[in-house]
């Protein structure tokens, strides 16, 4: 039930918009509706529409930065640690 969900629980599992994605990273909305299509950046069409899930969008991002391909996963064992 929503009611027992913690405020952290419901902004993780919080279904974003093109838009939404876009403003949160700081990026243009075209630029989000490419990547979508491309499969660039995890997101789900819902008929006309494309939603994404903020604990996805956020270890997608994680990942860009500190995996292995990034050239920074030696970031990865010090934030781990903290």
């Amino acid at each position: 039930m929503i009611d027992e969900m913690g405020t952290s629980e419901m902004l993780s599992n919080e279904l974003m918009t093109i838009e939404e994605v876009a403003e949160y990273l700081r990026m243009k909305p075209q630029t989000i509706y490419r990547w979508a299509q491309d499969k660039r950046i995890p997101a789900a069409k819902l008929g006309k529409e494309w939603r994404f899930r903020r604990r996805i969008i956020d270890a997608w991002l994680d990942e860009q930065m500190i995996g292995e391909d990034s050239g920074f996963s030696h970031l990865r064992d010090s934030i781990q640690s903290d």
